[in-house]
């Protein structure tokens, strides 16, 4: 079974990396100056400096060299719809990895649902779960979720993309595992905000908390079912992202809470998603204050200390 990971930012690269252990895998930038640095160098400067590329990674700027039987769509959240839009015909029938973290804004869709309606004839899968690109690329233990609503493709994936130091866990419930990885990063952003604020790691777990009580509410109004909100691809990954640095979300929101500056290069999917998420919880009718604050607060909307009044003033209620 022939592997390809679709961008070369540093997660895309760090899987193309794990999977290595395993055989040949083409690796596809979309700057041809940048693949053909990566190719030459062996080694992803800009987002992964220090990590050799094996030798079994083939690097290319070349998308239709970059079919294989397993893409993983390693692009952000964001871009994911116009890119597999674009790129109907090369795609069709291939088992699609979305390996991003978000809520498409045009549609409130998540990947699967937007490579089910565009590329018909794929198979739509999503890898997600607690990791970072550094960990992975290091062969550090990581362990993640591999969903998939197809059970039989899912179990064939699984094992086609595990590594001896990448553990994948199965689900069938895709919406539960995209939610989790979507609405972790609005938390972190959040729990960010609490730290940079200097408002102590009590308030950061009490967020994570709450946070973590927003996600299952809204995830389960979707149809997940509340174990996959428990597992790697939710608590799992709420609890690395809310409390490692390495975390662009929380540093992001770090920077917010302590009014700094952020590297306006970086993508911080959880911005996008807070949006998102808002406005399916205001169009559904689901309680979500802390996501909602986030929202207002990246949009510029409100402070973080009239954030925080707000949260503290909502009325007492049973847990």
């Amino acid at each position: 079974m022939s592997i390809s990971v679709l961008g070369a930012g540093a997660f895309g690269t760090a899987l193309a990396v794990s999977l290595a252990q395993n055989g040949p895998v083409t690796l596809w930038a979309r700057d041809p100056a940048q693949a053909a640095q990566m190719a030459e160098a062996r080694m992803n400067a800009r987002r992964l400096p220090g990590v050799r590329l094996p030798d079994t990674v083939t690097v290319t700027a070349d998308l239709d060299a970059a079919m294989a039987d397993v893409v993983l769509l390693a692009i952000p959240m964001q871009q994911t719809a116009a890119f597999l839009a674009q790129n109907t015909g090369r795609l069709a029938g291939k088992a699609l990895v979305a390996c991003s973290k978000g809520i498409d804004l045009a549609t409130g869709q998540g990947p699967t649902a937007l490579i089910a309606t565009t590329c018909p004839g794929a198979i739509p899968a999503v890898l997600t779960g607690p990791s970072f690109a550094a960990d992975i690329a290091r062969g550090l233990p990581t362990a993640l979720t591999l969903a998939c609503a197809d059970a039989a493709a899912g179990t064939a994936l699984q094992h086609a993309l595990s590594t001896p130091t990448l553990r994948l866990y199965r689900t069938t419930d895709t919406t539960g595992a995209e939610l989790g990885g979507a609405l972790k990063n609005v938390i972190a952003i959040a729990a960010g905000v609490v730290i940079g604020a200097g408002l102590g790691d009590s308030a950061r777990a009490a967020l994570m908390t709450r946070g973590f009580a927003e996600m299952t509410r809204l995830a389960t109004a979707f149809g997940a079912h509340p174990d996959t909100l428990m597992g790697l691809s939710g608590f799992g990954d709420l609890v690395l992202t809310c409390t490692s640095a390495q975390s662009r979300n929380f540093r992001f929101g770090q920077a917010l809470g302590a009014a700094g500056s952020f590297d306006a290069e970086a993508t911080i999917e959880g911005v996008a998603t807070a949006r998102a998420a808002t406005a399916l919880a205001a169009r559904h009718g689901i309680d979500m204050p802390v996501t909602q604050m986030v929202a207002a607060l990246v949009a510029g909307a409100i402070t973080v200390e009239n954030a925080v009044q707000a949260l503290l003033s909502r009325p007492l209620k049973q847990e």
